[in-house]
């Protein structure tokens, strides 16, 4: 596979991975089985767009808000994919904002794994001397 399909296939497996953290951990925060491909799907895409969107506004007028771009991000990702998807349910503001910390947390650790023992090619390469 091309760097750029192994990419894909790790974001979306790293979302996957935030969303069932999420769905296993918080009550009324549910992703129906059938709906879950869909949802992170939607999710994974409304992430990639709105990232740079959301990075080039936070650079040009809150640049305090550069650290917490990803969070903004799974923030309004996890409502719009809400409002689109009928089988994924949030759950109350509490849930929404402990699932946003969830989602981040969990795809940052197999955005970390993934490529030590998935996708070994997607490791950076090493210097040598």
């Amino acid at each position: 596979m091309t760097r750029r399909l192994l990419l894909a296939a790790a974001i979306l497996i790293s979302n996957a991975v935030g969303l069932l953290l999420a769905t296993l951990l918080l009550d009324g925060f549910s992703v129906g089985p059938l709906s879950l491909l869909i949802v992170v799907v939607i999710f994974t895409v409304i992430q990639l767009i709105a990232d740079p969107l959301v990075t080039k506004i936070s650079e040009k007028n809150l640049p305090a808000l550069k650290g917490g771009v990803a969070l903004v991000v799974i923030f309004f990702g996890l409502i719009i994919t809400s409002l689109i998807v009928s089988g994924f349910q949030i759950g109350g503001i509490a849930n929404l904002l402990a699932a946003t910390l969830l989602v981040w947390l969990g795809s940052l650790i197999a955005n970390i794994l993934i490529p030590m023992f998935v996708f070994k090619e997607l490791q950076a390469p090493t210097k040598t001397k």
